[in-house]
């Protein structure tokens, strides 16, 4: 078992995908914690620190942006190694706003299983030589706001032209479309309410 480390905190609100790092890692001899948020996450964290943080960025109740904000602006949690996992946050300005918050990686799904677990035994290794300087909150609320008002545009812009293309697909094709829809659905609804927060943030800090 390789435990010199300490063990590795995986967070991902998907069902299939956090069991595939979860056997991916335990495979390899690590020991590993998950949560399926980053409330879950923080909870895991008061209990024991992890040696790594493997983190999707779009999830429900706290998404990767926020979780990764709050380790990076506590004393005890600010040298914890982060690598970010996402399918939705892909673009450059996505990637930069990630690595601005102290981030180690930035790895997009689908993941190359070899070159995740390269970069968790070089992470492991290697550790932070120095912490990460944090953004300031009101920096972060802004640069988040960017990023999921972008992400928003985008999702919209997927379900209109999903709801265009469905009814004129072959019936063996729709169901197949139909499942894609619900996804981006539920990713634009997740992506709303965390804009809906995020206002409620921005407005209390102006006051």
């Amino acid at each position: 078992m390789n435990t010199a480390y300490g063990h590795i905190l995986v967070v991902e609100d998907v069902p299939n995908i956090l069991e595939l790092l979860d056997i991916t890692l335990r495979f390899k001899g690590y020991k590993v914690i998950t949560a399926r948020n980053g409330e879950e996450a923080l909870e895991c964290i008061r209990v024991q620190l992890p040696a790594l943080v493997i983190t999707d960025i779009l999830m429900p109740k706290m998404d990767g942006f926020s979780f990764v904000q709050k380790l990076r602006t506590d004393s005890k949690t600010m040298q914890i190694p982060v690598i970010f996992l996402s399918a939705t946050y892909v673009t450059p300005e996505d990637k930069a706003f990630a690595m601005s918050l102290g981030a180690s990686r930035f790895i997009e799904k689908p993941i190359d299983t070899e070159d995740f677990l390269l970069t968790v035994a070089e992470l492991l290794v290697e550790g932070l030589k120095t912490a990460p300087r944090p953004l300031a909150q009101h920096d972060f609320y802004l640069g988040y706001r960017a990023r999921l008002e972008n992400k928003l545009r985008h999702k919209r812009s997927q379900i209109t032209r999903a709801q265009r293309l469905i009814p004129t697909l072959p019936a063996e094709q729709q169901e197949s479309y139909r499942s894609l829809l619900d996804q981006a659905a539920r990713d634009r609804d997740e992506i709303e309410a965390e804009l809906k927060e995020l206002h409620r943030i921005l407005d209390e800090l102006q006051k």
